[in-house]
């Protein structure tokens, strides 16, 4: 028998699943949080569960806590060049565009492109036969005007005589003399045509004007040039020997003008645009007149022989003009030089196989060495590789390594004993310190 509901009464069997639907959502809610942490737990348990990587360093720590290998070089005595550093162009001593001068065709070339040629070498013909015909014309006149005037000459003189018989008047013999001065002019101007004739014709072969290299070819056989065509005919640019143009700070003017004027030689050496290659070495030659106000450098050019033509004309190259030398200064190998906080240090390499942080006062250098003007000694040894996991005491190992940066196994300590444990002294500078760990076991 159906039991009668009241109004607003929800049946007994409704309220049973609208429970059951909200706890199964709440148990699928908790199953995914517990999956989430057990994944989180995992991922945690394997971390800590995998090896860390050994981390890169040069040399091997011991076992007795962090004894490294390094490489030391020793601080010398010797010269040091100081030179200051710009930017510089090659250019020609002499670049001339060779031009005609006269009109004409071309029926010859003479040379080939790129070729080296000297002064007065031939280089093209221009048809020389309308010139060769003003030539002979020219010489013509004046053997006329020439005739001319012998025959005036003649005339004066018999008018003269008869001047003095008092047979002719003195008019006519004025007039006669003036007939010979301006047969005279005639025939110098004869002579002046013949000349200027004979230039025009040498002007059919061109010649070389300078010792160079010759360019590109500007015009082919059989054009027609004259001396208005603005292009030439071909580029001769000296070579042999040329310049660099380069410029310095105003600042540095000092340092080299002085010397310049009394005559002193500053080499010069030219690198290539990396600044790794010595190209050639010369001398500086002049210094320009004016500061360049909007860069504030003063431009310099060098002369260089340039024998075996290793700089080209408009070439970038890099410059060191070399002002001073430093006679007798103390020289660290640069590749020991640290820079930090406190400025220029070196790890000093001590008695005792430890290190100690040294600040330095630099002076000029070089790649390979520099001026220590304060905190070094001829004779103390210096860390140049394997400073990166060094400190202020550390314990080391000197490598007995060449100083060229390759290594040959050989370990010392820095008062030359051997020390406990080192038995195996073969490791490579950047050994990892797992590595490390299996020598030091063999060591024991």
């Amino acid at each position: 028998m159906n039991k009668m509901l009241s109004p607003g009464e929800v049946p007994t069997h409704q309220q049973t699943v609208a429970p059951r639907k909200r706890w199964s959502g709440f148990r699928g809610l908790i199953y995914l949080l517990v999956l989430f942490a057990a994944i989180a737990a995992a991922y945690e348990w394997w971390r800590s569960a995998a090896p860390a990587p050994a981390p890169q360093q040069h040399g091997r720590h011991a076992a007795d806590g962090g004894i490294s290998t390094i490489r030391a070089d020793a601080v010398t005595l010797g010269d040091m060049q100081v030179a200051l550093d710009g930017l510089g162009t090659v250019t020609s001593l002499a670049t001339v565009t060779v031009k005609t001068q006269i009109a004409g065709k071309i029926t010859q070339i003479g040379f080939t492109e790129g070729q080296a040629v000297k002064a007065g070498d031939f280089l093209l013909q221009i048809d020389p036969q309308p010139y060769q015909a003003a030539l002979d014309q020219a010489e013509a006149a004046l053997a006329r005007d020439q005739a001319t005037l012998a025959e005036a000459n003649i005339d004066l003189t018999r008018f003269t005589n008869l001047l003095k018989q008092d047979s002719i008047a003195s008019q006519q013999v004025d007039t006669q003399r003036s007939l010979v001065k301006q047969t005279e002019a005639t025939v110098q101007s004869d002579k002046a045509a013949i000349e200027a004739a004979k230039i025009n014709l040498a002007y059919c072969r061109i010649v070389s004007p300078v010792t160079g290299r010759a360019g590109l070819r500007l015009v082919d056989l059989g054009n027609y040039v004259q001396p208005g065509d603005s292009t030439g005919l071909v580029v001769i640019t000296q070579t042999k020997p040329i310049s660099v143009i380069f410029s310095l700070a105003q600042d540095t003017i000092p340092q080299f003008l002085t010397k310049l004027r009394s005559g002193d030689i500053l080499p010069v050496r030219a690198f290539d645009r990396t600044g790794s290659t010595l190209l050639a070495t010369g001398k500086l030659a002049s210094v320009d007149s004016q500061i360049d106000t909007t860069t504030g450098t003063v431009k310099l050019r060098a002369e260089f022989a340039n024998a075996d033509e290793e700089l080209f004309p408009n070439q970038f190259v890099n410059v060191k003009l070399v002002v001073n030398t430093l006679h007798n200064a103390i020289l660290v190998p640069a590749a020991g030089v640290q820079m930090g906080v406190p400025g220029a240090y070196v790890y000093l390499v001590n008695a005792d196989n430890t290190v100690s942080v040294r600040p330095i006062k630099l002076g000029p250098g070089d790649a390979a060495h520099t001026v220590v003007l304060e905190g070094l000694s001829v004779g103390d040894k210096v860390v140049v590789d394997g400073t990166d996991r060094l400190r202020d005491g550390a314990k080391v190992i000197v490598s007995t390594g060449s100083h060229n940066g390759n290594w040959n196994g050989g370990a010392v300590p820095a008062d030359g004993k051997a020390p406990a444990g080192a038995d195996h002294p073969h490791h490579h500078h950047h050994d990892q310190e797992g590595q490390q760990g299996d020598g030091q076991k063999g060591d024991k």
